[in-house]
């Protein structure tokens, strides 16, 4: 029994039907994908341990009492922290929405082409560029 083709989200790619060059824009979404992620767990683990570090006397007050105007108050007089945090949670959400937009909805069209001009300037440079021996091989 033959099983149902995954949807891709080049999906609609009219403009090259070489199938290598599908794969080679498939796999240079897919490292940007991977470079988001990756970006995002470095600032997990560099900035907000950071931030929870310099909170860590307010933490502890609202382990033993924890009320909203505590938190408010110990957000509010640490604003580096603050800001930290926020940028932390705030690139998690940015990257999880523009995934799932892309898995839900697909790529939008300028996108597709930013991709596959990446990968024509990849293959047109050859084995010196950083990502050929990823995308080319």
């Amino acid at each position: 029994m033959d099983q149902p083709e995954q949807p891709s989200i080049f999906s609609n790619n009219t403009e090259n039907t070489d199938p290598s060059f599908a794969q080679q824009v498939q796999r240079l979404h897919q490292l940007t994908v991977y470079g988001r992620w990756l970006f995002v767990g470095c600032l997990w683990l560099t900035i907000a341990p950071l931030c929870l570090w310099d909170l860590r006397t307010e933490i502890a007050l609202w382990q033993q009492y924890f009320t909203w105007v505590a938190v408010r108050y110990g957000l509010f007089y640490h604003p580096l922290s603050t800001l930290g945090l926020a940028f932390c949670i705030g690139m998690t959400v940015a990257v999880l929405v523009w995934q799932s937009r892309n898995i839900l909805v697909g790529l939008p069209q300028p996108e597709k082409e930013r991709l596959e001009k990446q990968v024509c300037r990849i293959r047109q440079q050859g084995v010196t560029h950083p990502l050929w021996k990823w995308i080319c091989q």
